[in-house]
């Protein structure tokens, strides 16, 4: 019984022992590693991708960057296949997006999956696409809260925490959330919610009460979220190329430009990894404090 430790420790070096080898996996199938696909091409129409779990903005706004500099780039299509992920960092994206607009049109393209966060930033974009099944919608912030404390009872191990607030341990591990600390957090949660909905009534032109009755975490279709107008036009990948050439007046077949892979294979390895256990774990990773998500 003196190792009841390991029925801890075991589980979780083994999760991401599989999400490093998922990662790598998913890294070799990609095929991420050609870097020939990746480098500007002197193309028209460059292409942005937000895939996955929205858990840092920088490498992201990076990209925007290089496409915004890139003469040659006449308009700009949002490629988007994610769930959703950190708020923060899902405003940082969106902040860029509307930046990029202010010198080339930008085109968000719905793959399977622009929910949330993933939604949140289609709307910095002129015209959003999305395809008839792509679910999308789940308007609203989300938080989880673990409780071990029990759990590390059992297992002889003592936990200490030594604060200078009432608050400051505010989602504590050891503990259940009590009535105020309850309070407070869906009061952030509630002005989050706000800034997210006051959001896409601007960017959408509709009644802040219209986008209200739509922001109750529900999920939409790309064709109910066009009904509902949340979405401009029904189209793939290839109809939001033609459209971004359109808006950025080019004539023939539009090359594509993207922008350049950043960092070796094993930081895109461990990229890929921690992607994974997001998704494993509930989009909500860091059960040491409160994590709020979109």
């Amino acid at each position: 019984m003196r190792h009841k430790w390991l029925f801890i420790v075991i589980p979780v070096v083994a999760l991401i022992i599989f999400a490093f080898m998922a990662g790598a996996l998913m890294y070799l199938i990609s095929g991420v590693g050609d870097s020939s696909s990746s480098l500007f091409s002197g193309g028209r129409v460059g292409v942005l991708e937000v895939k996955g779990m929205i858990v840092q903005a920088d490498e992201t706004i990076k990209d925007i960057e290089s496409i915004r500099r890139d003469d040659d780039v006449k308009s700009v299509v949002l490629r988007i296949d994610s769930p959703g992920g950190s708020v923060g960092s899902s405003q940082e994206i969106l902040e860029a997006i509307r930046i990029l607009r202010e010198d080339k049109p930008v085109v968000a393209s719905m793959g399977a999956v622009a929910a949330s966060g993933g939604y949140y930033i289609a709307c910095g974009a002129d015209e959003i696409m999305a395809n008839p099944g792509t679910i999308t919608g789940s308007i609203g912030v989300r938080m989880e809260h673990v409780a071990i404390g029990d759990l590390l009872k059992w297992a002889k191990i003592d936990r200490e925490t030594l604060k200078t607030g009432r608050f400051k341990d505010i989602g504590s591990i050891e503990r259940p959330l009590d009535p105020e600390e309850k309070a407070l957090i869906q009061g952030v949660l509630d002005e989050l919610h706000d800034q997210f909905t006051g959001t896409i009534a601007e960017a959408r032109e509709l009644e802040r009460a219209d986008v209200d009755a739509l922001a109750d975490g529900r999920i939409f279709t790309g064709l109910d979220a066009k009904q509902r107008g949340l979405v401009d036009e029904i189209g793939g990948f290839a109809r939001a190329i033609r459209r971004a050439a359109e808006l950025g007046g080019i004539e023939g077949e539009p090359e594509l430009a993207y922008p350049p892979k950043r960092g070796g294979l094993v930081k895109r390895l461990m990229e890929g990894a921690a992607s994974m256990v997001q998704s494993l774990s509930g989009s909500a990773v860091e059960y040491w404090r409160p994590v709020m998500t979109i």
